[in-house]
């Protein structure tokens, strides 16, 4: 796990900002804090920050490059099945120097170029250049768990893993509309969008190769199911194998190793299975003092007991929470307002006092349907008198108060979400019940009126009207919820403190292997998940199988009516301050804080929430 960064020159004026190499480098230095370098021809210049992870020798550091010293490599990542590339690239005489997975990347490279992409299981975002042909090939891999961010213009092409460091290179900073228009809606950025004008994602599963003038840039993978024609009780023992496969192959480290135990079922499958082939596994959790409703850490210590875990439970009071908020809020380089990363960034903190890689049960919700919006689908798909009735009384629940922060007024939003979204059609649906304001609202708070659009939504939300179903949206959750919201926020707060993060529920075999099963095997009228409760349910306390879905959440709407309606109030969303930017409407924003305040906030604390993280962003990228 690393950081890297790097710079293609097409001619005298690209090469110019070589000398800006080295900080952008340096700005990655929470991603690898053991070592870094850089390479500089005048033509690419590629700068690496490593976290050591397999073969910590200085032998394994990085630019890596070949005995002839034609290429070069800087990689972010882990190739799980290196050992086994390795065997075969030296039964074709290749010699390797070191023990590490990067070299065996470096010479599948070199013996087969984008060709062996598909090869590799594993996570990772690399560079391979090589410099007799003056050539780049950038890739990312196939479901997006490592990030990598490209800018271009006539000059260069930039590239690195946080967008930190492109800017560090000295670019242009212009506000990008669209990209606010969208993150307005959802909270973070879908797709290829950055809120930098002229930035992009290199989407997951695509390479980006260059040679002189000339761009490729193309997908290396496509997930396609094919239908899996197994019993359950047979798909139940084929899942079992591919998932604890899945984490044996992840837990080969030089250095010490643990899991996220949050007391949901997903961490609790990948800690329970880890805990059969380590010795004393260590176990991690946060849970809320002041906060009973947001705390699963009970949970949690059943898991622990139950497997043999080694566990350890950091408990949080609304203090050590704001301690640290404005460090996390920091790091961020692009406005990311899913609030339950500040909890994601304490864990990682206290996390890596005691490890260097954590395992996490990320990617079971998007691929075996886990979140409330499958189970509403569901009954949407499979209406019975209850939904009948949901529907019929939706003027009803538009009238009651409505909050995440309790179960009662929750209930209440969810029914009024049931009710609106069961009469749209199924891409209108999706985006509704993936977004906390719709397309009117995010036009409103823009004080810049031009036509926007969701310019993400259209190639990825390939829905059948009248052939609907829960695989459709699961795919598209793959495609947009997972790489851009989940795995955007665990690579970031897991990086700002320097640990690695595995995810073996997105092996791509797992995958694959959920995708060909029908919708049945992972969801019902009583269960979500299903398969995966039903094949490790001998793994996990009997408490555990009976609990609801509850998300990795913080207590935002308390926050904002109190210890943070100061900073709001008197700067972030102060009238002064936001007629001095010109990017936000004041009345759209003084009615949203009037929602804020009432007995009905509904999602207000979710998208004040979001004004915040962006009018922080925008002060330090912008303001300063």
């Amino acid at each position: 796990m690393c950081g890297i960064t790097g710079i293609y020159a097409f001619n005298q004026v690209g090469r110019f900002n070589m000398i800006n190499l080295a900080k952008a480098t340096e700005s990655l230095a929470s991603r690898g804090p053991d070592n870094h370098a850089v390479f500089n021809n005048e033509k690419v210049g590629l700068g690496h920050r490593r976290l050591s992870i397999i073969d910590t020798s200085s032998d394994a550091h990085q630019p890596m490059k070949d005995v002839t010293g034609r290429y070069r490599l800087v990689f972010n990542g882990e190739i799980y099945n290196y050992k086994s590339l390795k065997a075969q690239l030296e039964a074709k005489g290749v010699r390797f120097a070191t023990s590490s997975d990067t070299e065996v990347l470096l010479y599948a490279l070199i013996e087969e170029g984008a060709e062996c992409l598909n090869k590799l299981n594993g996570f990772f975002a690399f560079a391979f250049y090589d410099e007799r042909e003056n050539s780049l090939l950038l890739a990312r891999d196939r479901f997006g768990i490592k990030p990598l961010h490209i800018y271009q213009d006539e000059d260069k092409v930039l590239f690195a893993s946080e967008v930190k460091s492109i800017l560090a290179y000295g670019i242009e900073r212009k506000l990008n509309y669209n990209a606010l228009h969208t993150y307005l809606q959802l909270n973070y950025l879908p797709g290829s969008l950055s809120m930098f004008e002229g930035v992009r994602k290199l989407l997951p599963g695509h390479y980006f190769k260059i040679k002189g003038k000339e761009m490729e840039e193309s997908a290396y993978y496509e997930l396609k199911p094919k239908p899996i024609d197994h019993s359950f009780d047979k798909s139940k023992s084929k899942f079992h194998s591919l998932l604890e496969q899945s984490v044996t192959d992840r837990l080969v480290a030089d250095v010490p190793l643990g899991t996220f135990l949050s007391g949901g079922i997903d961490s609790s499958v990948i800690s329970a299975i880890a805990a059969r082939h380590v010795d004393e596994l260590q176990t991690f959790s946060i849970g809320y003092k002041d906060e009973p409703y947001f705390d699963e850490t009970g949970y949690a210590n059943l898991v622990a007991e139950k497997n043999g875990s080694k566990h350890t439970v950091f408990k949080l009071t609304n203090d050590n929470l704001f301690a640290h908020l404005y460090d996390m809020l920091d790091y961020l380089d692009e406005p990311f307002a899913d609030s339950s990363a500040l909890a994601v960034y304490i864990l990682s903190k206290e996390t890596r006092k005691n490890v260097t890689v954590a395992l996490s049960g990320d990617g079971a919700d998007e691929i075996f349907a886990g979140y409330n919006k499958h189970a509403a689908l569901y009954r949407m798909l499979h209406k019975g008198p209850k939904e009948h009735f949901v529907a019929v009384f939706s003027g009803i629940w538009g009238l009651l108060p409505k909050s995440r922060n309790n179960p009662i007024t929750n209930s209440f939003r969810q029914l009024d979400r049931f009710a609106k979204a069961s009469r749209m059609s199924p891409s209108d649906r999706y985006w509704a019940l993936a977004s906390f304001g719709d397309a009117n609202y995010a036009q409103q708070m823009i004080k810049l009126k031009e036509d926007y659009v969701n310019s993400f939504d259209n190639p990825f939300l390939l829905f059948n009207p009248g052939m609907e179903t829960i695989s459709d949206t699961l795919m598209a959750d793959v495609k947009m919820v997972l790489p851009n919201d989940m795995l955007t926020k665990v690579d970031l707060m897991s990086m700002a403190n320097s640990l690695e993060v595995r995810v073996p529920f997105l092996d791509h075999r797992v995958v694959e292997f959920a995708f060909g099963l029908p919708d049945e095997m992972k969801i019902d009228g009583k269960h979500r998940k299903r398969i995966v409760k039903e094949a490790f349910q001998s793994y996990l306390p009997e408490e555990l199988m009976k609990r609801g879905k509850h998300g990795f959440e913080v207590p935002l709407l308390k926050w904002l009516r109190n210890e943070l309606k100061p900073l709001l109030d008197n700067d972030l969303l102060s009238p002064a301050f936001i007629e001095e930017q010109g990017v936000f409407e004041i009345s759209t924003i003084q009615k949203l804080q009037k929602q804020l305040a009432s007995r009905n906030p509904g999602d207000a604390h979710a998208k004040i929430w979001a004004l915040l993280v962006f009018q922080w962003w925008w002060k330090k990228y912008f303001k300063n």
